[in-house]
């Protein structure tokens, strides 16, 4: 391994040693990074930032400014912002639900008998599932019970004349505030549709009518289309439980074959974390020289191999060229969401073989292999035989991999939550409910999102978290937030001893969970859903989602996926604290319709803040004020019981 360059001083890239190592060696030779293409866009344009640029027909583009406050039609700048917002919503909402479609239809495969490399892992969340849906199980085989779900679930995704079946998952009082307000949706394609029906030239110009428009869209996301997909990988690939694993480019190793899986679809990477145990692949690779195989992640892809096989995960998404640039990657897997165009031309500087392989996601200067879900294993074996032939074309003297990297638990999923809690024979969240209602744990929070160039990377998500935790706020997690708490140790038991509050740390060691749960990939924001839901399920914490202490947050998002998940969770009747705002800046109506009119609408509201000490400050105020409504700060004297009282109890 080549000698590591010095890491200078002070760096405004990430607060991520192994990050700002890797950006050194990139500038040293003169490869460009994510963080140098955002500097070449300085000053990025205001007019996009403000939301005020219109391009929807070809009369413009159209901008709002001082002097020409309305478009060439006369659209102004409130129906402007609340259309480009719509447009995020039903882009962000298709590359999640098409992520459940691709599910959908490989449980459906599998159910049909169609492919011997895939199984139902988990018989019981299929059962517990189509119980959900009052689909028959007694007397039926998985098979039979799997194919009438998976042809239930694809029902989703058209038109209907009822609301989406998968809603009732939501407390049955905020399903009737979403029929009462007329954004349950109707199906998931055709939701989306008719967002960007409205959004066209000519239609809809009420910025109101707009912006309730973009609730339901993502109500098809959260509640459907994320929902489903999340069903559909525990049934097929397992129910996540608790794991240990590490994180972070040290995980690369400089003696075996190493492949990167990066994207979103678990169903490649599924086989190849089976694959890569193969005996007959693991002596081709030590034919080779190499000492194994090393399958790991970058992204959500990532989280789901971590969540089901304990794969260690490289980085998240500004992470994916730094990678390449280790010098040790014989091969990038890639399909689809969160993958830069970037990386064939870094690829290019090392011996490092990219391959895409979505039907629907080429990548220029990549090589085109399509996963066949019908031949998962065979080709997962192929992806695996390129790389070990690629191993003998590392040049060992550009090899540069940092010495990070940290140990995490994953797997948080609410049945293993349930489990932890309750005990095999008596799954409850009752013991969690006690801790919020004693006071124990202030609240929950969910912080999710991406990393971004515009956000020194990982910053705001693990000093928020930092925060949370300090305050006796149990913190769940996902997607590429997880991740960066991941590599700052937050995600390990001891992390509460040393980070937590006292009363959070006391339940944490009681439990032995960290203060921080890592529940998935960015899909499985629905996971975090159905905790809220549980937890007013088991009593004592309100009537509806609104009324408990909890909050959501994505300090560094920056994908139209968050745009979606933000949107749902606010009609979910959560409050969402973003670490910059939606493009919102050039209509006052818009921002205060989100900001603040809109927590008498739904219950949830967005709030726009940077700083994560003040956003922490503003979640916990948040929280508090639910607490103070449910009545559960009143202090509570404390009474010895004697032997009867505690047989009563």
């Amino acid at each position: 391994m080549s000698a590591h360059p010095p890491i200078i001083a002070v760096q405004d890239k990430s607060i991520d040693p192994a990050t700002n190592e890797m950006v050194v060696l990139a500038n040293d030779n003169q490869m460009s990074t994510v963080w140098d293409r955002f500097a070449a866009q300085k000053p990025q344009c205001k007019f996009g930032t403000d939301g005020i640029c219109c391009k929807i027909c070809h009369m413009g583009p159209c901008r709002i400014t001082p002097k020409a406050k309305l478009g060439v039609c006369g659209a102004d700048a409130d129906t402007i912002v609340a259309r480009n917002i719509l447009r995020e919503i039903a882009a962000g909402t298709a590359a999640h639900s098409d992520h459940g479609r691709m599910l959908v239809r490989t449980l459906k495969m599998v159910a049909q008998g169609k492919s011997a490399d895939y199984q139902i892992k988990d018989p019981e969340r299929l059962r517990n599932a189509a119980l959900d849906f009052d689909i028959k199980i007694e007397g039926r085989t998985d098979s039979e019970i799997a194919l009438e779900l998976a042809n239930f679930f694809m029902t989703q995704f058209a038109w209907s004349d009822e609301p989406n079946a998968t809603l009732k998952l939501a407390p049955k009082k905020r399903q009737e505030l979403w029929e009462k307000l007329e954004i349950a949706p109707s199906g998931i394609d055709s939701s989306i549709v008719e967002v960007m029906h409205r959004t066209n030239m000519g239609v809809d110009h009420s910025y109101r009518h707009l912006i309730m428009a973009g609730l339901k869209c993502s109500l098809a996301d959260g509640w459907v289309g994320s929902a489903i997909a999340t069903t559909c990988s525990d049934i097929l690939f397992g129910t996540p439980k608790p794991v240990r694993s590490r994180v972070n480019l040290g995980v690369l190793s400089d003696e075996k074959v190493n492949i990167i899986v990066h994207g979103h679809e678990p169903t490649l990477s599924e086989m190849l974390a089976v694959a890569s145990g193969d005996e007959e692949l693991l002596a081709y690779a030590k034919s080779k020289g190499a000492t194994g195989i090393n399958v790991a992640g970058i992204c959500c892809t990532a989280n789901e191999a971590l969540m089901r096989h304990g794969l260690p995960i490289v980085g998240n998404f500004l992470q994916q060229e730094l990678a390449i640039i280790t010098g040790a990657v014989e091969v990038m897997v890639v399909d689809v969401q969160c993958v830069m165009p970037s990386l064939a031309q870094v690829s290019k500087c090392f011996h490092t073989e990219l391959v895409s392989t979505s039907e629907i996601a080429q990548s220029m200067g990549a090589e085109q292999i399509t996963f066949d879900a019908k031949a998962g294993y065979e080709c997962a074996c192929q992806l695996i035989r390129k790389a070990i032939d690629n191993f003998e074309r590392r040049d060992k003297t550009r090899v540069h991999i940092p010495n990070e990297s940290m140990e995490l638990v994953a797997g948080f999923s609410n049945e293993a939550i349930f489990q932890m809690l309750g005990g095999q024979f008596r799954s409850t969240f009752r013991p969690l409910n006690d801790a919020i209602i004693d006071g124990r744990i202030r609240g929950v929070v969910g912080v999710v999102g991406c990393t971004n160039p515009k956000i020194q990377s990982d910053s705001a998500h693990v000093k928020l978290t930092e925060e949370l935790i300090k305050r006796n706020i149990l913190v769940l997690e996902t997607g590429c937030a997880a991740i960066a708490c991941a590599k700052f140790g937050l995600l390990t038991p001891e992390a509460a001893l040393a980070k937590a509050g006292d009363t959070l740390r006391e339940v944490c060691d009681v439990v032995g969970i960290p203060p921080v749960l890592h529940m998935g990939s960015c899909v499985d924001n629905s996971r975090i859903l159905m905790a809220a839901t549980n937890v007013l399920l088991e009593g004592g914490l309100g009537e509806d989602l609104s009324d408990l202490p909890v909050a959501g947050a994505a300090p560094e998002w920056m994908s139209e996926k968050a745009v979606a998940i933000g949107n749902y969770f606010v009609a979910s009747g959560i409050y969402v604290v973003l670490g910059h705002p939606l493009y919102v800046a050039g209509s006052e109506n818009v921002d205060r319709l989100l900001r603040e009119e809109m927590e008498g609408i739904t219950g949830g509201k967005f709030e726009w803040e940077p700083d994560p000490v003040l956003a922490a400050d503003k979640i916990l105020a948040h929280i508090e004020k639910k607490r103070d409504a449910l009545r559960i700060n009143v202090k509570k004297e404390r009474k010895a019981l004697d032997m009867k009282e505690r047989r009563a109890l």
